[in-house]
């Protein structure tokens, strides 16, 4: 089995990735068997091959996925939580710049009647 290349495997649809990755995944149970049944040191070698290959099949089958859900919710209210950006905790628990600032009515009335003071200072 030759390794199989990402940039072939972007090419393809979702239907032909899941078919390879079965024909991928009986040909590794096939291996295994061999290994137990005393196989050729080819087929043994071979057993780290297939599997990086379904690795390498899954993340783009994962990749499209997620690429296709992104399209799907983009400019929607609410997106699903693995699509939002990671960031970090305090930085997506922040309150936005409009509720910091954020004023209620008695602190707007008692700043607009009673301003800072100003003084000019002579010497």
């Amino acid at each position: 089995m030759v390794k199989v290349k990402a940039y072939e495997l972007r090419s393809k649809t979702s239907k032909e990735l899941l078919k390879e990755l079965d024909d991928m995944k009986s040909e590794l149970a096939q291996l295994r068997v061999a290994k137990v049944s005393g196989g050729a040191a080819s087929k043994l070698a071979k057993i780290k091959v297939v599997r990086k290959n379904i690795a390498r099949i899954l993340t783009v089958y994962n990749t499209k996925q997620k690429a296709e859900a992104r399209k799907q919710y983009s400019g929607k209210k609410y997106v699903p939580l693995d699509l939002r950006p990671k960031k970090t905790k305090k930085i997506r628990q922040a309150l936005k710049a409009e509720q910091k600032y954020a004023k209620t009515a008695r602190t707007k009335k008692r700043e607009s009647n009673f301003p800072m003071r100003r003084f000019a200072v002579t010497m």
